[in-house]
C-alpha cells in the first residue's frame, strides 16, 4: 500500500518522541513492499537537531510553507491507499481538509497524544489538530493510547472508528551495545524534561539519589531549566544522540522510566523508553499505571516503583536479579513490542475499513 503521512516529524529525535516510532514502522513498511510519504514542515528547532535526511524505502518531504507543497501533497494522496494525519502537526488543519477530500484514500487521524489531547480539550483550550467538526470525518482514528481513551475519542471527538496502535521499537536499531564510561550509573533516566513529569522524577530518582549519595544517578536529555533540583551525584548529558540510546541504557544497572502524568491518569499508554530500553537488554525500573501488566508481568519483565523506597528496594537487589529481570523483559519485547508487531496490527486494522464510496481501490488484505 502507499501511505501518505502529515506530521510532526521524521527527521529529528530532538524532544520529541514521533520520530523514532515512525521510522521504526517505516523500516518495517519498507521491508514489506509498502511505500511511504511523510511530510514534514522544516522548523528551526528540529532543523538544528535533525538526525535523518532520507527515508529508508519510503520519501521524506521536508517543507517551509503549505503553500509551497499544497499542489505535491494533493497528487501524493490522490494517489494513496491511506492518507494520514497526526497529532501535533504543524498544518494539521490544511491536511485534512485535503485528506478528507481523498477520492480513493482511507482517510486517518493518528493521535500519538491522546491523553494530552483530551486533557487539552476538557480544559477548554484550542488544540491547533482538531478542528470544529473533530474527528468524525475520519474513516478511522488511531490512538498510540488504548483503554477508556477510545471511548473518549468517540464520545468527545465523534471519532466512527476507532484502534489503538501501540508504541513500538525497532529492534535493528536498540539492541545490546557496548557499555560506555560516561553514561555509567546505578540508575539512569533518559527523557526530555516535562513539567508533568517533574513529580515522577523527584520522587523517583531525585529523593533516592539524595538516599544514596555513594550511588550514581544519570539523566540524559534536552529542556531541563536552570534551576532544575540538581544533587552532587546526579549527572547530566544534553540530548543523548539516538544512536547511542542503547549504550546509554547499557551503561547503567537500572534505567527508570517516568510517565507523563495525562498518560499515566488515562493508563494503557506505555512510553516508548520501556520498548526501546528492554530491547537494548536493560532492566526498566517504571512507575505504575492502569494497563501495564498487559504489556509486560511486573516483578518478572519489569520493575514497579511507587516511591524512593520501592526504588531503593530495587537498586538493592543483586545483578543477578537484575539480569534475569531485563533478559526476561527483552524477551517480551521482541516477541511482542517491535515494529513489525505493530505494522501487523495496522495492516489488519486498515483492511477493516472499508474505502471511501465510490473508490475503486483493491481491499487491503494480506494478500494485496
Amino acid at each position: 500500500m502507499k501511505l501518505i503521512v502529515f506530521g510532526l516529524t521524521v527527521s529529528s529525535a530532538w524532544g520529541n518522541g514521533h520520530a523514532t516510532l515512525w521510522r521504526g514502522l517505516c523500516r518495517a513498511m519498507a521491508e514489506r513492499g509498502h511505500q511511504v510519504v511523510f511530510f514534514e514542515r522544516d522548523v528551526p528547532y528540529y532543523r538544528a537537531h535533525r538526525d535523518l535526511t532520507a527515508l529508508p524505502g519510503g520519501r521524506l518531504v521536508l517543507y517551509e510553507d503549505w503553500d509551497g507543497i499544497r499542489a505535491l501533497a494533493a497528487r501524493e494522496v490522490a494517489g494513496a491507499d491511506v492518507a494520514m494525519v497526526t497529532s501535533y502537526c504543524p498544518d494539521a488543519a490544511a491536511a485534512t481538509e485535503l485528506v478528507l477530500a481523498a477520492p480513493r484514500a482511507r482517510r486517518v487521524f493518528y493521535d500519538l497524544d491522546t491523553p494530552v489531547t483530551l486533557a487539552r480539550l476538557r480544559r477548554g483550550e484550542a488544540v491547533d489538530y482538531v478542528g470544529p467538526g473533530g474527528l468524525a470525518g475520519f474513516d478511522l482514528v488511531l490512538s498510540y493510547t488504548g483503554g477508556r481513551a477510545l471511548a473518549a475519542l468517540r464520545d468527545e471527538l465523534g471519532a466512527r472508528r476507532v484502534a489503538p496502535l501501540y508504541g513500538h521499537v525497532d529492534p535493528g536499531v536498540h539492541r545490546p551495545a557496548r557499555p560506555l564510561e560516561r553514561y555509567r550509573a546505578d540508575l539512569s533516566y533518559l527523557g526530555t524534561y516535562a513539567a508533568d513529569r517533574q513529580a515522577g522524577v523527584s520522587a523517583l530518582l531525585i529523593a533516592p539519589a539524595r538516599r544514596r549519595p555513594e550511588s550514581r544517578f544519570l539523566i540524559g536529555g534536552a529542556q531541563y531549566p536552570a534551576d532544575f533540583p540538581w544533587t552532587p551525584n546526579i549527572h547530566f548529558v544534553h540530548h543523548v544522540v539516538p544512536e547511542e540510546h542503547p549504550a546509554f541504557f547499557a551503561s547503567s544497572r537500572l534505567t527508570l522510566n517516568v510517565t507523563r502524568g495525562a498518560m499515566a491518569e488515562s493508563g494503557w499508554c506505555p512510553s516508548g523508553r520501556l520498548f526501546e530500553a528492554s530491547a537494548c537488554g536493560s532492566a526498566v525500573l517504571s512507575d505504575t499505571w492502569e494497563g501495564l501488566d498487559a504489556f509486560y508481568e511486573p516483578g518478572e519483565e519489569i520493575l514497579i516503583a511507587r516511591d524512593a523506597d520501592e526504588v531503593c528496594a530495587a537498586m538493592d537487589r543483586s545483578d543477578r536479579e537484575i539480569r534475569r529481570i531485563a533478559e526476561a523483559g527483552r524477551a517480551r519485547t521482541l516477541r511482542d513490542h517491535v515494529a513489525a508487531r505493530r505494522l501487523d496490527a495496522l495492516e489488519r486494522i486498515l483492511s477493516e475499513v472499508p474505502p471511501p464510496p465510490g473508490s475503486r481501490v483493491p481491499e487491503l488484505t494480506e494478500e494485496a
